[in-house]
């Protein structure tokens, strides 16, 4: 088959691999009904992680199953299913705790950006439907799988609560899914900091009361205008650059909590001013396992509508250009089609 391979940065091949196969027992094999660029794929994209080797790129999946290894037992052949980028066996202390993304067994997805993939721990990292979805379905069960339960953890881990005031630092898918998040979870008041029209306007449809345009300490000060000089209790930092978790930090009153989901890069604290701004922190990895049947029940009941965050769609064998054009601010996220 043809899958995505990233060879060095801005180097996106759509190029001839070796079919997957089961290699453990605890394989499945899935043909997958859509797949889709991540946020986090443009770090090696541009050159901020680095590359030793050729990398089959893709870890957002939803799709039905074709083949399982001799120890799977919760998914069999023809079902649709729905997994996460952090590939966990759901049954050890950290997974029983709610965070199976540091499950004992973890793995991360890969080589997803192609039109079969080998799925890991298949019993404990996928989720099946009852019935096969339609194909307008796709698009929102698809933005589950990652961008959509990353944005949940970051609300979640944010503590937003009923009533509550939100503040969401970025406007790329995460932070989007996370304006959508904490709209779900009851808050009363989220404030989007974005300065990007198409990306403000979804904002506002997610969910979001306020724009906030102004970035650094014009930003920061527009918040607490908006806060009456209090700050928010929740926040959201969805980006992972100095620039935006300093952004959240400064928004953040005193007793309120960061949930940071944007990958770090850079990122350092300075131990004195954690001590005395007082604020909460919880981040890293999102155990999107933990929300997947809630998130998956909301998508099927028409209750949320996730999948609008791409508004790019493109051939599976056009993904550089889908690369190209998440690098360039043209698309928020760019879904891509594979061949039935």
């Amino acid at each position: 088959m043809y899958a995505t391979v990233m060879h060095g940065p801005g180097d996106v091949r759509y190029e001839r691999v070796e079919d997957p196969k089961i290699l453990k027992p605890t394989d499945a094999i899935i043909k997958l009904a859509a797949t889709c660029i991540c946020g986090s794929d443009l770090w090696p994209y541009r050159g901020a992680n680095p590359i030793d080797a050729p990398m089959h790129m893709g870890h957002e999946y939803c799709g039905v199953v074709v083949e399982v290894g001799s120890e799977v037992r919760s998914v069999k052949p023809g079902q649709f299913v729905v997994g996460s980028f952090c590939l966990s066996d759901n049954t050890c202390p950290h997974c029983q705790f709610g965070f199976q993304s540091s499950c004992e067994r973890r793995e991360f997805m890969t080589g997803a950006q192609a039109p079969y993939a080998r799925v890991p721990l298949a019993d404990g990292t996928l989720v099946a439907t009852k019935e096969m979805p339609d194909a307008a379905m796709i698009p929102h069960m698809l933005a589950v799988s990652d961008v959509l339960g990353t944005g949940w953890y970051g609300a979640v881990a944010a503590d937003v609560r009923e009533g509550g005031t939100v503040v969401v630092v970025g406007d790329g898918a995460v932070g989007l899914m996370g304006v959508m998040a904490t709209q779900q979870l009851g808050a009363e008041r989220i404030i989007a900091m974005s300065g990007h029209a198409a990306r403000s306007q979804l904002a506002l449809e997610f969910g979001a009361t306020d724009i906030v345009s102004e970035r650094g300490a014009e930003g920061i000060a527009r918040v607490l205008e908006l806060t009456r000089g209090i700050g928010a209790a929740s926040v959201i930092e969805a980006v992972g650059t100095v620039g935006s978790m300093a952004q959240a930090t400064g928004v953040c009153r005193p007793g309120g909590s960061i949930g940071y989901v944007g990958v770090p890069h850079g990122v350092s604290f300075d131990g004195q001013q954690m001590f005395f701004k007082q604020q909460r922190m919880l981040g890293g990895p999102a155990p999107v396992r933990r929300f997947l049947p809630d998130l998956m029940d909301r998508v099927l009941a028409g209750r949320i509508a996730p999948g609008k965050v791409f508004d790019l769609v493109l051939p599976i064998a056009e993904v550089e250009e889908g690369y190209r054009a998440m690098d360039e601010r043209r698309a928020i996220k760019t879904l891509l089609q594979v061949e039935a």
